[in-house]
C-alpha cells in the first residue's frame, strides 16, 4: 500500500499532520513531554499511564481467518476468527483516524537477533511514549541502514480508536487484530503497551516453525566458559530475575528462537514486572528502572517524581521497559551457542513442590506442555485467598497461533538432539501454602540454579518424590536440607499431603487437554493420582 510519505510507504495511512519517523529516545522523551503524554521520575524515566487497560486483554485478541492459513491456525479462546472482510473495514477506519491525527510517530525496527530468521516491523503510532516503547522493546537498526527500509510486517497502533462491536466483527471497543496474509497487525482500544510487544511474538511464533525453528517464551543467558541457559516461565515466576545473573551474560528476558546453529533473542529490549521491586535482590532490573530513556508503565511517584515500586494502586502489573544494553552485563549480538541447560519456573503458590528438580527428556515435554504456575489474592484482581492453579501450555499459550502440540515436538526433538539438562525450578512457596508459608529465598534459588549451571548439581544423590514423581536431591552444599524436600518445610505433614494430592488431581484433570498429542513417553511420566 502506497503513502505520500515514505515514513508511511507499506502501511496505507494517508496523513493530515506532521509525521515523526524513527525519533531517537530523547527525541520522542521531549514529544512525551511536550504533548502531554507523561512526566520524567526524579531519575529521568518517563512515567505513563494507561488507564482502563492496565494489562493484556487476551478475550480481545483475534486472528483473521484466511484461506492460506486456515488449516494450520490453532483456533479457540486464543485465536478467535476475525472474516477477513471484516478486517479489511476495520484496518481502513483505522488508517483513516490515524491519518487524521495531527501528529503520527513512526519506528523501523527488527525482530530477531539472527539475521537469517530477522524480520523488519513498522509501528504507526499517534503517541510518542508508544513510540519510545517500541524502539526501546526491539532491535534498533543502525540510523545509516532505515533508507529503504521496507517493512515485512506493519503494526497500525490506534489506543484511542474505539472499535464497534456491531459492525467490526468484535467483542468490545477493543481489539488486538492479526491478518497473517497482509502481514498486518491492529492494536486499538487500548493503551497498554505491551500488546505491541506481544503481537510481535506472536508473528515470530507464527513464522519460525515453518523454518525449522524453535520460538519460545524464556529468557536467556550464557556463562563465562560459553554455556547457554533458557528459563521457561510464566509471569511472576521470576524469569526476568533470574536471568539477569551478574556472574551470567544476558541474552535476553522473554523471547528467542532456538535452531540448529544456537540460541537468539527476538528483542532489544527488556520488559520487566516491577511491583515490589527489591534494589537489593535484583540491583541490575532496579538500576535499568532509574535512568532516563526507561519506560515506566503505571507505576507510581509523588509529587517530586520519586517512585514507589511498592504502590499497586494502579494496577499489580507495573511494568519497566529498558533497551537491553541497560542491564550491564549482556550480548551484544544477541546470539550465542545451543543450549546446556533448559530451566522452566513455577511459582508454586500451594507450597508443595520441591525448589529444583531434575526432568527426563519426557518429562521436560510433559512440564512444557502443561506451563504450570499458580496465582494468589494480591497479584491479579478478583482472586480469593486461595492459590489458583494457571496452566499455559509451552508457558505462552495467548501468544501461540499454530497447535502446541507443534512447539511441544521440537523442544523434544532439540532436547534429544543436542543432550540439554532440563530442571523444574520452583520459585514460590515453601513450608505451607500462600498465607501460610513463605516465599523461596531468592538466594536459595540462585544457589540451586548456579548449582544446576556449573554441572556440580548433577554429581549429587537424588530421590524420587512420591506424589510428582520429580527427581529431587538428598543435599546441596549451602542449601538448607528441609527446603529440599517440600514435605519436610511443613509443620503439619497430613496438610501437605492433601494439598499436594489436590495439585496432583489439577495436573491430571489439565494432561486430558493434551494427552492425545504426546507419546507414549510423556504419557509415562504424566503426574496421576495413584490408582
Amino acid at each position: 500500500m502506497s503513502s505520500p510519505n515514505p515514513a508511511l510507504a507499506g502501511t496505507g495511512v494517508s496523513p493530515s499532520g506532521e509525521v515523526h519517523p524513527n525519533l531517537t529516545a530523547p527525541a520522542l522523551v521531549a514529544q512525551a513531554l511536550r504533548r502531554g503524554e507523561g512526566r520524567l521520575s526524579a531519575d529521568g524515566a518517563f512515567i505513563a499511564v494507561t488507564g482502563q487497560h492496565t494489562g493484556r486483554s487476551p478475550q480481545d485478541k483475534f486472528v483473521v481467518d484466511e484461506p492460506t492459513t486456515r488449516d494450520a491456525v490453532w483456533w479457540g479462546k486464543v485465536n478467535q476468527p476475525l472474516p477477513a472482510e471484516k478486517f479489511a473495514a476495520l484496518a481502513a477506519k483505522v488508517r483513516t483516524w490515524l491519518g487524521q491525527k495531527p501528529e503520527l510517530y513512526t519506528q523501523d525496527l527488527n525482530a530477531g537477533a539472527d539475521p537469517a530468521q530477522r524480520i523488519n516491523v513498522r509501528l504507526v503510532t499517534p503517541n510518542a511514549w508508544h513510540a519510545l516503547f517500541a524502539r526501546n522493546m526491539f532491535i534498533r537498526p543502525e540510523k545509516d541502514t532505515l533508507d529503504g527500509f521496507a517493512p515485512d510486517w506493519t503494526i497500525l497502533h490506534a489506543p484511542e480508536f474505539e472499535a464497534d462491536p456491531g459492525t467490526d466483527g468484535c467483542r468490545t471497543s477493543t481489539v488486538i487484530a492479526l491478518s497473517l496474509e497482509t502481514r498486518t497487525i491492529v492494536i486499538a482500544g487500548t493503551s497498554y503497551a505491551g500488546e505491541i510487544k506481544k503481537s510481535i511474538f506472536t508473528v515470530m511464533n507464527w513464522l519460525l516453525p515453518a523454518r525449522g525453528v524453535l520460538p519460545m517464551h524464556c529468557s536467556a543467558n550464557v556463562g563465562a566458559k560459553g554455556d547457554v541457559a533458557l528459563f521457561f516461565g510464566l509471569s511472576g515466576t521470576g524469569k526476568t530475575t533470574l536471568s539477569s545473573d551478574p556472574e551470567r551474560a544476558l541474552i535476553g528476558d522473554d523471547e528467542h528462537g532456538w535452531s540448529d546453529t544456537g540460541v537468539f533473542n527476538f528483542e532489544g529490549g527488556c520488559y520487566a514486572k516491577v511491583i515490589k521491586l527489591s534494589q537489593d535482590a535484583e540491583p541490575q532490573i532496579w538500576a535499568a528502572s532509574h535512568r532516563f530513556g526507561t519506560v515506566l508503565e503505571n507505576v507510581v511517584a509523588d509529587a517530586d517524581g520519586v517512585v514507589d515500586l511498592d504502590d499497586g494502586s494502579l494496577t499489580e502489573n507495573t511494568r519497566s521497559c529498558y533497551p537491553i544494553h541497560y542491564i550491564p552485563n549482556t550480548v551484544p549480538s544477541g546470539t550465542a551457542g545451543l543450549p546446556k541447560n533448559v530451566v522452566m519456573l513455577t511459582a508454586d503458590a500451594f507450597g508443595v513442590l520441591p525448589p529444583i528438580s531434575k526432568l527426563s527428556a519426557a518429562q521436560a515435554m510433559y512440564h512444557f506442555l502443561s506451563g504450570y504456575t499458580a496465582r494468589v489474592a494480591g497479584t491479579e484482581k478478583g482472586l480469593g485467598k486461595e492459590p489458583q492453579a494457571t496452566f499455559s501450555t509451552c508457558f505462552g499459550a495467548p501468544f501461540l497461533p499454530r497447535h502446541p502440540e507443534v512447539y511441544g515436538r521440537m523442544l523434544a526433538e532439540l532436547i534429544a538432539k543436542h543432550g540439554a539438562d532440563c530442571w523444574l525450578v520452583n520459585t514460590g512457596w515453601s513450608g505451607g501454602a500462600y498465607g501460610t508459608g513463605s516465599r523461596m529465598p531468592i538466594k536459595v534459588t540462585r544457589g540451586l540454579l548456579r548449582a544446576a549451571l556449573d554441572g556440580s548439581l548433577a554429581k549429587v544423590e537424588f530421590v524420587q518424590d512420591p506424589f510428582f514423581g520429580l527427581m529431587v536431591p538428598k543435599a546441596v552444599p549451602g542449601i538448607p536440607t528441609e527446603l529440599l524436600n517440600p514435605r519436610d518445610a511443613w509443620a503439619d505433614k497430613a496438610a501437605y499431603d492433601r494439598t499436594a494430592a489436590q495439585l496432583v488431581g489439577l495436573f491430571e484433570k489439565n494432561f486430558a487437554t493434551f494427552a492425545g498429542a504426546v507419546g507414549e513417553d510423556v504419557k509415562a511420566v504424566a503426574i496421576r493420582a495413584a490408582a
